[in-house]
């Protein structure tokens, strides 16, 4: 099942590995691709992977995780965009973009933006608590975010709900302590996410993914089973697939151990019915595989497998004893 093709909303993908959206901090302050991208994002793609989701884009300025991050928030960064979605194609490989906004976790001297003015850490600035005015800037950029998105030719978006960053921020009652209509009740909290999709939606009419932390390790945080609901909502509003992350909105470390946020991509697929991607410590093709004949997954997100090893697809397709085809440039060595 590895190496079969799957469709989702349209977009048939040659097959079900996906390289997972990594930070690279190779931008500067201009958020434009550089030429670690280029080689970096079509290297996966010579691989064959097939399906490789852009690092998290900041929506603004201010939404950056770091001074390096890649941006979307003007159309001057779309030239970069641009070529590399170009030259992930030509290689054979769709791509997506994860549209992103940091919140309270943006390691900028600008002052950062939140649904409370919680900090992350005790080391963490305190944030600005978001107007309302706020908020509404906030899923503007996202929808013109996409509109730039599509403009750059992307098969994908990708909403970045997971890992403390801004829309995790609001979803969560662990940093989201507002009593208007964007916080207190499950479909309070909600609200922001909702606008976001229904705003996107507005401008993008490909697949749209969006990826969430399944499980915050913390009191008061969200757990799988708060993420029923959650997911219940994104699939009725339309949302193609859930890409099922965890933690990253409290200083705290999970226990790591292969496979461990596998059950929590299983659990929403089978109780929400909605298609999802897993990831964390995938590494062996025997692995994937298992989750995929079981029905625990639709798709594989691999991350760091993928850094260690841009090729992992031919080491993948070797060990399951399937065939895939080559570069042809590359076909006298496989």
């Amino acid at each position: 099942m590895l190496f079969s093709p799957y469709t989702i909303g349209g977009l048939t993908l040659k097959n079900r590995i996906v390289m997972s959206p990594m930070c690279m901090y190779a931008s500067d302050d201009s958020g434009e691709v550089k030429d670690w991208h280029y080689v970096h994002y079509a290297s996966r793609a010579v691989g064959q992977v097939g399906f490789i989701v852009l690092e998290a884009t900041a929506v603004t300025p201010e939404g950056r995780i770091s001074a390096r991050d890649l941006g979307i928030w003007q159309d001057g960064q779309l030239d970069g965009l641009r070529r590399v979605v170009e030259s992930v194609h030509g290689f054979g490989a769709h791509i997506g973009i994860q549209l992103a906004h940091a919140g309270r976790k943006a390691v900028l001297d600008t002052p950062a933006l939140a649904p409370s003015a919680i900090p992350f850490s005790e080391s963490s600035k305190t944030p600005e608590e978001a107007s309302l005015a706020d908020i509404q800037a906030a899923v503007q950029a996202f929808a013109d975010a996409a509109g730039r998105a599509k403009q750059a030719g992307f098969d994908v978006i990708e909403l970045h709900a997971a890992h403390g960053y801004l829309i995790n921020e609001f979803l969560s009652p662990h940093s989201n302590h507002r009593q208007d209509a964007y916080g207190g009740d499950a479909e309070r909290r909600f609200r922001f996410l909702r606008e976001t999709v229904e705003a996107v939606q507005a401008r993008w009419n490909g697949p749209l993914f969006v990826r969430i932390s399944a499980n915050e390790y913390v009191e008061g945080g969200l757990t799988p089973e708060d993420y029923i609901y959650i997911a219940l909502q994104l699939k009725a509003l339309g949302v193609h697939l859930i890409d099922v992350s965890s933690g990253g909105n409290a200083p705290v470390a999970p226990d790591v151990y292969p496979g461990y946020q596998v059950p929590f991509a299983e659990k929403l697929r089978h109780e929400a019915g909605i298609p999802v991607g897993t990831v964390g410590l995938i590494t062996s093709a025997q692995q994937a595989e298992e989750i995929l004949q079981n029905g625990r997954a639709d798709l594989i997100f691999l991350g760091r497998a993928l850094l260690r090893d841009p090729y992992w697809a031919r080491t993948a397709a070797r060990e399951l004893q399937a065939e895939i085809a080559p570069p042809p440039s590359y076909s006298r060595g496989w």
